[in-house]
């Protein structure tokens, strides 16, 4: 940007601070004759003429502004800009279906055959050409097609906050997931022992809250806009009014979830270090989403198991039942843990049962993908035996009657 193009936008910003709104748009209407493809500009323009009563001059340059996000790779700016667009004009389809051709799933020519791709329980969108030549992928919106895309930007809110605001706390019922267009926000957790600590921090283009999408329950973490931040939220509410139009986007929905959970375990427990970038995402796509009902039994001692489980939501305990019925519980498994994977890998009957506390959500990959995708690569049976060895030992620890220490293995 040259400094002279500079210095219209910031006395532009200065008119527009003290309410001079006639003056302040003129002086933006001269930036975007230099600069055509500054979508800030023309949202300030679009703002501008909405504030000034120009209901149909507002309505040509929030269509201008999100196109030009749009083609500069700014998928969630572009989607605000639509959003004050549809406020004034509510039945406005071209936007909304102009911003789908170029970041949604854009058909293949046909090959024979169906076109459709299924993987376990999730029909996913049919194999396509993807964003148009240039444009980024971007999470779920990049895999739907024209007409779910533009239900979904039209069932999406505009939230504004400022610094120090909280966005969601931990513990309140979660009904929405977020994508973060501006600013930044931090994640906050309580710790074991009550203690409130940061744990990460999110950027633009970041999603979170994605898992109240797909089941009730609280929030696991609080999330504080460090500055001030403009969000996209989506509601369980109005996902069910899309899905019962397109089902599609539920779909897409839990495949982009299930996806989300499962790259972070990979990525963050060291026993998958093994596996190379692409047999992660193999590993991935072969995990089924299930929710679990309060005291249902998802593994049962002495049995043969049948599949490997991963720990999304809610709260588990694995116990022994001892000889004379009686029970001895091991620490409870929580977000994140895994099991079922001793059974697999020594071929053996389980040796724990693990009944749900709580309604839970786990992820199952049954026996021949985990023996297809896991057991099969270099280093993996060596980890997972590991692993397997230190959960054979507490066994009997727990059945000679030694008490568990805080910190010991969690399964």
């Amino acid at each position: 940007m040259t400094d002279a193009l500079q210095r219209r936008k910031d006395k532009a910003a200065r008119l527009l601070a003290l309410e001079q709104l006639e003056a302040a748009l003129s002086e933006y209407e001269q930036v975007l004759k230099a600069s055509p493809d500054d979508g800030a500009s023309h949202q300030q323009v679009a703002w501008l003429r909405e504030r000034l009563g120009r209901r149909a001059e507002a309505v040509a340059a929030y269509e201008e502004a999100a196109l030009a996000w749009a083609r500069c790779g700014q998928l969630l700016r572009a989607i605000v800009a639509c959003k004050g667009l549809l406020k004034l004009e509510p039945g406005h389809t071209r936007t909304p279906r102009s911003l789908a051709d170029l970041y949604g799933w854009r058909a293949a020519p046909a090959r024979g055959g169906s076109g459709k791709k299924t993987t376990g329980e999730f029909e996913l969108v049919p194999e396509g050409a993807g964003p148009a030549a240039g444009m980024p992928v971007v999470p779920l919106f990049s895999k739907l097609g024209r007409e779910p895309f533009a239900w979904v930007v039209e069932a999406l809110e505009v939230r504004r906050l400022p610094a120090g605001k909280a966005v969601v706390e931990e513990g309140e019922a979660g009904a929405s997931m977020f994508a973060l267009v501006e600013g930044r926000v931090e994640v906050v957790r309580h710790l074991q022992g009550g203690e409130r600590r940061k744990v990460g921090e999110l950027g633009e283009g970041t999603f979170f809250g994605e898992l109240a999408l797909i089941s009730e329950g609280p929030r696991l973490a609080s999330v504080v806009a460090v500055e001030p931040v403009v969000l996209l939220e989506f509601t369980r509410a109005r996902l069910g009014e899309v899905v019962r139009r397109h089902p599609v986007v539920g779909q897409v929905v839990q495949a982009f979830y299930r996806e989300r959970m499962v790259e972070n375990l990979l990525r963050s427990n060291p026993v998958f270090t093994p596996l190379k970038p692409e047999q992660k995402q193999a590993v991935a796509r072969e995990f089924e989403l299930r929710e679990l009902k309060p005291g249902e039994v998802v593994l049962e001692q002495g049995r043969e198991g049948h599949a490997f489980y991963l720990l999304l939501r809610g709260r588990c305990t694995p116990y022994h039942v001892q000889p004379d019925g009686r029970e001895k519980a091991y620490p409870e498994l929580r977000e994140g843990d895994v099991f079922g994977e001793i059974s697999l890998l020594l071929g053996k009957p389980v040796t724990a049962t693990v009944r749900a506390d709580v309604a839970s959500v786990v992820l199952r990959q049954n026996r021949e993908a985990f023996e297809r995708l896991i057991l099969s690569q270099p280093g993996m049976r060596g980890a997972l035996m590991r692993v397997g060895t230190e959960r054979l030992q507490r066994t009997a620890r727990l059945l000679s009657g030694r008490d568990l220490h805080e910190g010991d293995l969690r399964v």
